[in-house]
């Protein structure tokens, strides 16, 4: 059973949300708070596996919520919001948060995403990946929030990239350009499931917390 804190300044949204997901099976809606601070609260006593988390609310804003509660290692944070500017999404990455995922999104993939963060993997709307990977490319803000010119120079690979394997560092490269497993298994023309091996064992080896980690660290080595 996965534990769910719902997080939105308006009630009616969390309503809704809490419909959809208190008919699952596998997902247990155990509380709401109508603002940041209120969820860092009730992220302390609740102990949800998973907050869903509003950006835009009073007393505290989702981002900073999320920064507290990833930092107490508390929960994992879902960020869902009606905005797709870019400085939520970057701000909501270097916050820890493992997904991001936008409010008009339908029912199915609300619940999908939620099952995915709980499992421990990073989710972002495929439109949002792709805008990440391109601003990282030209240099125009990097996910630790950092707004400035153009790198100039790569960072060096971490210790335990000398450990990966060969396919393991052709996995880390096609993770770095956005594909998932299903379209890196394609290319590689290999199953999914040892295609989620793959980067398990490499997250593993970097010791990096998610996939969202793992896009950062091969455009900073220079891999893309």
């Amino acid at each position: 059973m996965t534990r769910v804190l719902l997080v939105d300044d308006q009630a009616l949204v969390r309503s809704g949300f809490s419909l959809i997901l208190s008919v699952e099976d596998d997902l247990e809606v155990v509380g709401e708070a109508g603002d940041g601070a209120a969820a860092i609260e009730l992220t302390r006593e609740l102990r949800p596996d998973i907050v869903l988390m509003d950006v835009q609310m009073p007393v505290m804003d989702g981002i900073e919520a999320t920064r507290r509660i990833v930092a107490e290692g508390l929960a994992k944070v879902l960020v869902l919001t009606t905005f797709d500017h870019d400085e939520y999404v970057f701000d909501g990455l270097a916050a820890g948060a493992s997904g991001f995922l936008l409010k008009n999104s339908d029912a199915e993939h609300l619940v999908e995403a939620v099952r995915t963060v709980a499992a421990g993997h990073a989710l972002l709307a495929p439109q949002i990946t792709r805008r990440v990977i391109e601003q990282m490319v030209a240099g125009e803000r990097t996910p630790s929030g950092t707004v400035g010119g153009t790198r100039t120079a790569h960072e060096p690979a971490p210790a335990g990239f000398a450990h990966l394997t060969p396919r393991e560092r052709e996995v880390l490269e096609l993770v770095g350009t956005g594909l998932s497993n299903a379209e890196i298994a394609s290319s590689l023309f290999l199953g999914e499931a040892t295609v989620k091996t793959h980067v398990s064992n490499l997250l593993s080896k970097l010791h990096l917390r998610d996939r969202v980690q793992a896009v950062v660290l091969a455009h900073r080595a220079g891999l893309v």
